[in-house]
This record gives structure tokens, C-alpha cells and sequence, in this order.
């Protein structure tokens, strides 16, 4: 694939829980195909609150419950993150206009994408829920629209690269 592999920021608010679980869901499916050489994952909240704190518990329990372990600490997003990504996901409108904020110019705002414009069940445009203050259920719902939006988003990038998967994010 590249000579060097293709960075994917997750993004959302506190870093606690959509953006962790994304990351730790891509990770999963790259070891599962064997491209550890051809991608890195990470992950990163728009504000600072959460910064230094594990992944919310409920979302921690919620990956578990699918086999999947979440071992983040939560941090805040910087301009050189955005820098060096070759795709940011930002799973709000809210965390789009903070990346766009943080990035600072069009350039690099260009790499900034909602996560669910990769969903096959969603439009371009369409948010990925927080659960923050919901039950249960509201994180199963967000672990089942990353299982499939990752798994879109992966398909993409392994069959053609950053060109691919924008495609497929870009439909109408």
C-alpha cells in the first residue's frame, strides 16, 4: 500500500467515549487483516475536560460485551494531530467546526470528514449519537454504528487508499 501508513484521527468531544471505542474498533479490524504496517489509529476529544481520564466505563463495558477492550486515556486534539492524520473523523457538527477551529486553515481542514458519511445506513451529514447522558442502550447504539461504519470505512481504504474511501464517504 503507502510507504508509510495512512494515520485515522477519531474525534469527538471528551475523548471518553465515541472516538475511543472508533479507534479501538479500526485497530481491531487491522489486526484482524494483517495491515499493521499499512494504518495507525488514534484518537482525540475538542475540549479539555476529560483530558487524563480512562474511557467512560459504561463504553468500556459496552466493547467488552463484543470482545473488544478500549485502553485510552483521554486527550485533547491539537492543530499538529490534524497535521500529521491523513483523515480526521469527527463523529458531531460540533467536533467538525472545533477540528476546523484547531486545524486553523483550509489546507489542513480539507482532511475533515463526519464519521457516518462512511455509515452504510446514514446520509453525509447525519451525527453520531453521544451517550454520554443516556442509558445502556445508547452505547450499544453507538458501538453498532461503528462496527459498520468501520467496517465501510476500512473496505474503502484497503481497496483504494485515502481516494477510495472519500468516495465512498462523499456519496450522495
Amino acid at each position: 500500500m503507502n510507504t508509510k501508513p495512512l494515520k485515522i484521527m477519531f474525534v469527538c468531544t471528551g475523548n471518553i467515549c465515541r472516538s475511543p471505542l472508533a479507534q479501538a474498533h479500526f485497530e481491531r479490524l487491522v489486526r484482524q487483516a494483517g495491515r499493521e504496517a499499512d494504518f495507525e489509529a488514534d484518537s482525540a476529544g475538542t475540549d479539555d475536560w476529560e483530558v487524563g481520564r480512562e474511557a467512560d466505563p459504561r463504553m468500556r463495558r459496552t466493547a467488552s460485551a463484543h470482545g473488544l477492550a478500549i485502553h485510552h486515556v483521554a486527550r485533547q486534539l491539537t492543530r499538529s494531530d490534524i497535521e500529521e492524520a491523513d483523515l480526521v473523523l469527527v463523529m458531531d457538527r460540533s467536533n467538525e467546526a472545533a477540528a476546523r477551529r484547531i486545524a486553523g486553515d483550509e489546507r489542513l481542514a480539507e482532511k475533515i470528514e463526519l464519521f457516518r458519511a462512511y455509515d452504510p445506513e446514514a446520509g453525509p451529514r447525519v451525527e453520531t449519537p453521544d451517550p454520554y447522558y443516556g442509558g445502556p442502550e445508547g452505547f450499544e447504539l453507538v458501538y453498532r454504528i461503528v462496527e459498520r461504519t468501520n467496517g465501510r470505512l476500512f473496505d474503502a481504504l484497503c481497496r483504494g487508499g485515502l481516494a477510495d474511501a472519500g468516495r465512498a464517504g462523499r456519496r450522495a
